[in-house]
């Protein structure tokens, strides 16, 4: 709301989808060779990733069509002829400017300078935050400025939240590309209304990896993705938690495998496979052996398609050493993948245990930071950390999203599918 007041770039009566879990823990399909190391425990105890649109498209009732002329499938160029001339003028200056032999100029919406101008924006907001500290403000941690990612970590209390803040451009209805897959019979069919899975999605600040950085957005469906997870039975979920908890650890280095995939070849398992197989609830330790299977399946093949645009290949930039050194990685796994999530399980708890006793050493400590309330330190307020975890928490696989209002930023308030808090 106050990086919206600066220079009003941003729409005022803007929607911020809310995600758990932080970029780095594959919640959108966001390449992460940029982006810094951080670690639960010892940087934060709580990620979310928040989609903050800076342009946006909800007028139009036929499939969108965009420029893919120039970009590999799955990406877009954005021209702003979309949009009116008030809008250009705006964002003149974070867009690549393009001269055409006709003698008209074309302005493309940039997603690196997007990015540079949104944590211009956050710096700027943040310094006078903390020149004029407020009764209950959180206590800015850390503030870097990843590729087209701006992590923050904010001190609320005793906690430590990550926020990843992604500047996106929001689309209602679908885009013309992903037509075809709505043709598909699929599992959730019946359990969901088309409506309710197309009922927008983004582009995102990432390019392909022959593409231009400058122009190239990378189409998201992180809306449909948070729909479609209330369909999949609650044993296969904590497989997938479980599967991602090891290879995020293991497939780490050289980054080829992001829970993101991991997330697709689930979908796909959900189409394919029968619905009372997959509604079995003592079937968690088949489901994680299925999906090592379908993962190592992969990339022996070097092929996972993108479950929206299944057109698009996701492993097909990786070279053969590289699928073959995390095959036989996974090979590993398949053969004992108890001591595999016995040592994930492990860092979870030892993470656990750091934060905790961070938050011992913070209650014993007589200074309060210059962003505290000056209250009892005793008594760190946690009120905003505790919302939030419980608003994710008792509202598995259901769309929060965020309503701030500019002219009164003390007060957002949460959308949990269609009802407001």
């Amino acid at each position: 709301g106050m990086v919206q007041k600066l220079d009003q770039k941003l729409p005022v009566a803007n929607e911020y989808l809310l995600l758990s879990g932080g970029v780095r823990e594959g919640v959108v399909d966001i390449d992460l060779d940029e982006l810094n190391v951080y670690a639960r425990g010892t940087d934060y105890d709580m990620d979310f990733t928040l989609l903050v649109p800076a342009l946006k498209l909800h007028d139009r009732n036929q499939p969108v069509t965009l420029d893919m002329r120039h970009s590999a499938l799955c990406h877009s160029w954005l021209s702003l002829r979309l949009f009116d001339e008030g809008t250009i003028s705006k964002w003149k200056d974070c867009c690549t400017i393009v001269d055409h032999i006709n003698g008209a100029t074309n302005y493309f919406f940039s997603p690196t300078k997007v990015a540079d101008w949104f944590y211009d924006s956050i710096s700027i907001v943040l310094s006078e935050i903390q020149k004029k500290p407020q009764r209950g403000m959180p206590k800015v941690e850390k503030v870097e400025k990843n590729g087209t990612i701006i992590s923050i970590i904010l001190g609320v209390g005793s906690s430590r939240m990550l926020y990843d803040i992604v500047p996106v451009v929001s689309f209602k209805g679908w885009p013309a590309v992903a037509q075809s897959w709505l043709m598909e019979n699929h599992f959730w069919d019946g359990k969901i209304t088309e409506e309710e899975v197309i009922s927008g999605f983004y582009l995102v600040p990432a390019c392909s990896y022959k593409g231009k950085k400058d122009n190239e957005w990378r189409l998201s469906f992180a809306r449909s993705e948070v729909q479609l997870k209330k369909c999949i039975s609650s044993s296969l979920m904590q497989a997938y938690q479980a599967c991602k908890a090891i290879i995020i650890k293991l497939l780490s280095r050289p980054k080829a495998i992001s829970p993101y995939h991991l997330r697709s070849m689930m979908l796909w398992a959900c189409d394919r496979l029968p619905a009372n197989y997959l509604a079995q609830e003592d079937y968690a330790a088949h489901f994680l052996l299925g999906l090592i299977d379908d993962l190592q399946h992969c990339l022996v093949n070097k092929m996972c398609p993108n479950y929206f645009i299944p057109q698009c290949n996701m492993l097909e930039h990786l070279s053969e050493e590289t699928v073959m050194l995390h095959a036989r990685k996974l090979s590993s796994v398949r053969s004992d993948p108890a001591e595999h999530l016995r040592t994930a399980i492990e860092h979870v708890k030892a993470a656990n245990r750091l934060t905790l006793e961070l938050q011992r050493r913070g209650s014993t400590t007589s200074i309060p930071s210059p962003q505290s309330d000056g209250g009892d330190t005793n008594q760190p307020d946690d009120r905003l950390a505790k919302k939030l975890q419980q608003l994710v928490t008792e509202n598995p696989g259901k769309s929060i999203s965020v309503f701030i209002n500019p002219d009164d930023v003390t007060r957002p308030h949460f959308r949990i599918d269609d009802k407001f808090f």
